[in-house]
């Protein structure tokens, strides 16, 4: 699936890297083309798929995009849910969003995995015998 270059993806890496770096907290970013169905539904449905709730603290966090369809979802896991004000994913969601109305899908996606980061290192901050749980690649869906 060519929606970034290989220059773009690793921006995209560097910056899950980032924002992990101080937090026990997981972040992934799955894109797809096209989205037949509520963008939140499935954006849970691949949560699940990709394991991102079998984290030890269930604090995971997935930034769902349907490049051509045009939608995108935030989906945090519960550990993290009950700590974040009521309306924190749809703060995230207007700033990507400020971004994607301009075609700056990379700027989008790096300025909503930093503000993801700085909540999950104020509320899961790094361990000092903690791993990455999940891989920090993109995850490219087929729809399937």
């Amino acid at each position: 699936m060519a929606i970034f270059n290989e220059e773009e993806q690793l921006r995209i890496r560097k910056a899950i890297e980032d924002a992990e770096r101080n937090t026990s907290g997981q972040i992934r970013i799955c894109i797809e083309k096209t989205c037949s169905e509520d963008p939140l539904d499935r954006a849970a449905r691949y949560f699940h798929q990709l394991d991102m709730h079998k984290t030890r603290l269930r604090n995971g966090v997935l930034i769902y995009l349907a490049t051509v369809d045009r939608k995108f979802a935030i989906i945090g896991d519960r550990g993290l849910n009950k700590l974040v004000p009521e309306n924190f994913w749809d703060d995230v969601k207007e700033k990507m969003l400020s971004h994607f109305k301009y075609g700056e899908l990379v700027e989008g996606i790096v300025v909503g995995l930093e503000i993801a980061g700085e909540h999950l290192q104020k509320f899961f901050p790094h361990q000092s015998d903690g791993k990455n749980e999940l891989p920090d690649d993109i995850a490219f869906m087929d729809g399937k």
